[in-house]
């Protein structure tokens, strides 16, 4: 999936994890490690991301779709980051196989999926820069202009979308479906030689550390930092339940993709010789990549936790659609909008908030 595990999907941990010999860029000085029973845990955790992922990225889009009126400049954003976890999500079970087996869907579908798992990527982290950018100019600047204006916030969404593919063409290029020398299964990575996969192992990572981690994030410091300290000086208890959702949304991107950046990066740094390298470190990076890389799966099924389930708006649009279609009682409808409705008045502008 990225530098994450898509964008690279093995590549991080290839030669270690599946055993495949010569298409690394560093051969290791130990013996190679292979996952053995783990394989069935993470096809297991593959599996229970993609489901998760598939329910509630669904449950966003189809509200946001389906809202009447009232739809803002940031449910667009969510709209488009719901659809980017979708896509992403649903590469999930093709990898699940490569993982327990090989790759067994053919050259096309390598370049296919490396290819959509790295645009993913790109574009959920820049729609999230963007979605900070929003509240930002929405709440501390006081600006509404360009959050009102959704032609201009349609092209923002195009223009991600396009940024994102650019940046994954690369992968789309490169990857491809083949049988490595003296391996006994078929793998989707890049077929260079091990000097020349240094060199585009280096590039790519520091493409999307900058590019795909460290920039968005340094926005919604930015952003979020400036935004809580405005509600923070605001009155209203309201004003502070949207700041723990800011505060929130900020922390499980930290803590789904900081892990994974790092060791990446300690990876990177060994591999470049700028890092000593033991067999029993990198061992220990090996496995790092491998548990990080499942963290940073998680984020697609938690961004509709934390921008639309917590979100006062999201929760009313959703239960008047399952009243709508009888899947709830008037009286269960009523019961659960209670409480909500009284305090929504400075939330109405996004189901985020």
């Amino acid at each position: 999936m990225e530098g994450f595990s898509t964008p690279s999907i093995y590549e991080d941990y290839e030669n270690s994890t599946f055993d495949v010999e010569d298409i690394g860029a560093v051969a290791t000085p130990c013996v190679h490690w292979t996952l053995g029973s783990l394989s069935i845990v993470l096809v297991s955790i593959y599996s229970i991301v993609f489901l998760f992922s598939l329910l509630g990225n669904t449950l966003v889009i189809s509200v946001v779709y389906c809202m009447k009126e009232g739809r803002t400049s940031t449910d667009i954003y969510l709209m488009n980051l719901a659809l980017a976890d979708l896509l992403f999500s649903v590469t999930l079970p093709f990898w699940a196989v490569y993982v327990h087996s090989q790759w067994i869907f053919g050259n096309f579908m390598c370049k296919l999926l490396s290819g959509l798992q790295e645009m993913t990527f790109y574009s959920g982290t820049l729609l999230l820069a963007c979605i900070s950018i929003d509240r930002y100019l929405a709440i501390v600047r006081a600006t509404q202009i360009i959050s009102k204006k959704q032609n201009l916030v349609a092209m923002t969404c195009g223009a991600v979308w396009l940024g994102a593919a650019l940046l994954s063409l690369p992968i789309l290029v490169q990857r491809q479906a083949f049988q490595p020398r003296n391996a006994q299964r078929m793998v989707c990575h890049e077929n260079l030689s091990a000097e020349s996969m240094t060199e585009w192992r280096v590039g790519i990572r520091v493409l999307q550390h900058s590019v795909g981690f460290f920039i968005p994030l340094s926005i919604m410091i930015f952003c979020y930092g400036f935004t809580t300290s405005t509600l923070l000086s605001a009155r209203g208890g309201q004003r502070y339940k949207a700041m723990r959702v800011i505060l929130a949304v900020v922390l499980a991107f930290v803590v789904c993709w900081l892990p994974h950046n790092v060791t990446v990066m300690v990876d990177t740094l060994m591999r470049v010789e700028l890092v000593q390298e033991t067999c029993d470190f990198r061992k220990r990076v090996d496995l790092a990549l491998l548990v990080t890389q499942v963290l940073a799966f998680l984020h697609c099924t938690i961004n509709p936790i934390l921008y639309a389930f917590i979100g006062q708006k999201f929760r009313n649009e959703l239960l008047a659609s399952l009243y709508k279609h009888g899947l709830i009682s008037k009286k269960a409808h009523i019961t659960w909008r209670k409480g909500t409705v009284h305090n929504s008045v400075f939330c109405k502008s996004s189901i985020t908030l």
